[in-house]
């Protein structure tokens, strides 16, 4: 079922150098909470900055989800302190509350009133602000409450030299697009190793019926004995009417046509919505997609904007520079919800799928691909497990894909060890290989066994406050107090210079988005 990488392997290994210069990033998404887990219904903390402005803390859907962002950075260590430095930060300005530190929330009764993230009153930040509430109306606003960890990953230029003999935007973003489609193929990976959701609360479902055949417990916990990430499954953040948008990874092109005609299509059902209601409006457009950020993919191409410029023009403008993986759920085993072992079988995992052939996928192929995904988030440990390649019936036991795609991790992990000196990335191979074994060891199977000990709630609580304590009391490493200070003035000022820069009317803006 692995493609054979053997050839672009040993092309690797005699050029170890193409590597040196991967790029990445992480974005962190977490609840504010009280100490007894209902969310946080103050405002966004001041001391934080501006929400729309900041360079390192922000706000995700609602004022209480917390978004943190490292700069690019080189160095994997030092992006995580960086990290760590902003959650420092921020729990010693957050008084009594803290961070949930699970992908799935648990206190948030039926019909309670969840506030929008606010950006302030300039035109981006008022839609910004109405995207959520369209969000809200579309989807429900308890689903937009859902946290994960997003990491970006791109390769030094020297790589695509070396493999394509071109660094202009069609051989990188080419190249990228195969990386793209072997995730689609192979990403199920990701929630087997590291899906940490696999028990919801029964205050999710809101009564709503449910065809999964979950176990109940007494304290209205209910659970898939072998789920990995129900996060990432259709009770989580999917959108099934995005399911046939035809939405193709071959080319650049055709990607982004297929995004441009998503965004202009109308949905009867959003149409039925209407617009407004009692002078309210209640979404940007009746579209399928209100902007192209509402796609929502496991995994996605990027590039850098411009002030005013739409993802899909930048991405025609300069090609793909950076792949955004979307499947983490919130590490529940770390203080800020990522770690070393998970960025590192990243870094791994992205350069074999650029490695590995990758046939075009039909829209067809690519929906097929969501069955292997969705047997690892519903069942992934579940012994005998088998996965199928594209739509053919022919099966193969989960155990055994795994171990031979970590024969060829490993390869990669002695070619990126030999570049930096040491043994950090075979040692993650060989940590993390023993989960094809032992479903014991995965991440969904060690939170399982304490929520099952202690609920989701009594789990989430512990941890919350335990990571609390532990970073309230940890010095700063790498950013210092007066950076944070500066930053937060900083970001206060762009707000104020934004809002006095508006020369149009917020009425002609959503025109533009109609």
């Amino acid at each position: 079922m692995i493609p054979d990488v053997s050839q672009a392997l040993s092309w690797l290994e005699k050029n170890p150098h193409v590597l040196k210069g991967i790029m990445r990033g992480l974005e962190r998404e977490t609840l504010r909470v009280n100490a007894d887990g209902t969310l946080a219904t103050t405002g966004h903390p001041e001391q934080l900055g501006a929400a729309l402005t900041h360079k390192w803390i922000t706000t995700d859907f609602a004022e209480a989800l917390l978004e943190f962002i490292t700069p690019v950075d080189g160095d994997i260590d030092h992006m995580l302190t960086v990290l760590r430095d902003v959650h420092r930060y921020s729990v010693r300005n957050l008084g009594e509350e803290r961070l949930w530190p699970l992908s799935m929330p648990c206190y948030i009764e039926n019909g309670q009133d969840i506030e929008l993230a606010q950006y302030g009153k300039s035109n981006i930040g008022r839609l910004k602000t109405l995207y959520r509430e369209g969000l809200k109306n579309r989807y429900g606003a308890l689903m937009q409450t859902i946290s994960g960890v997003h990491y970006n990953f791109s390769l030094p230029m020297a790589f695509w030299q070396a493999k394509c003999g071109s660094t202009d935007k069609e051989a990188v973003s080419d190249g990228y697009f195969r990386l793209i489609r072997n995730y689609y193929r192979f990403g199920w990976v990701i929630p087997y190793l590291f899906g940490a959701s696999p028990a919801i609360c029964s205050s999710f479902l809101q009564g709503k019926p449910t065809t999964l055949p979950f176990e109940k417990t007494e304290e209205g916990m209910y659970y898939l004995p072998y789920a990995t990430s129900l996060r990432l499954s259709d009770l989580g953040y999917t959108n099934k009417s995005q399911s046939n948008l035809g939405i193709t990874f071959n080319d650049l092109d055709g990607y982004v046509a297929a995004l441009k005609r998503a965004i202009k299509t109308p949905s009867a059902d959003y149409e039925k919505m209407g617009l407004t209601k009692d002078g309210k409006h209640l979404q940007i457009n009746t579209n399928i997609l209100q902007i192209e950020n509402e796609l929502y993919a496991p995994v996605r191409p990027k590039r850098v904007t411009r002030s005013g410029e739409a993802p899909s023009d930048a991405l025609l403008r300069g090609g793909i520079e950076y792949i955004e993986v979307r499947s983490l759920d919130i590490n529940p085993f770390s203080a800020v919800g990522v770690d070393e072992q998970q960025v590192r079988f990243l870094d791994l995992f992205m350069v074999w799928c650029v490695l590995a052939d990758a046939p075009e996928m039909s829209s067809d192929e690519l929906l097929c691909t969501r069955t292997n995904w969705n047997r690892v988030i519903l069942e992934g440990r579940k012994p005998g497990l088998t996965l199928g390649i594209g739509c053919e019936t022919a099966q193969f036991p989960l155990k055994d894909v795994g171990k031979d795609l970590f024969r060829d991790l490993k390869r990669v992990a002695l070619t990126l060890d030999s570049i930096d000196g040491g043994s950090a990335y075979a040692e993650v191979c060989d940590q993390l290989v023993a989960s094809f074994d032992d479903p014991e060891l995965t991440f969904s199977a060690r939170i399982l066994h304490s929520m099952l000990e202690s609920g989701i709630g009594g789990t989430g609580k512990a941890l919350a406050a335990q990571y609390r304590d532990m970073l309230r009391e940890e010095p700063l490493e790498v950013l210092l107090d007066e950076d944070f200070t500066k930053e937060r003035d900083a970001s206060w000022a762009r707000l104020r210079e934004i809002e006095a820069a508006d020369s149009e009317s917020f009425e002609d803006l959503l025109a533009k988005h109609a």
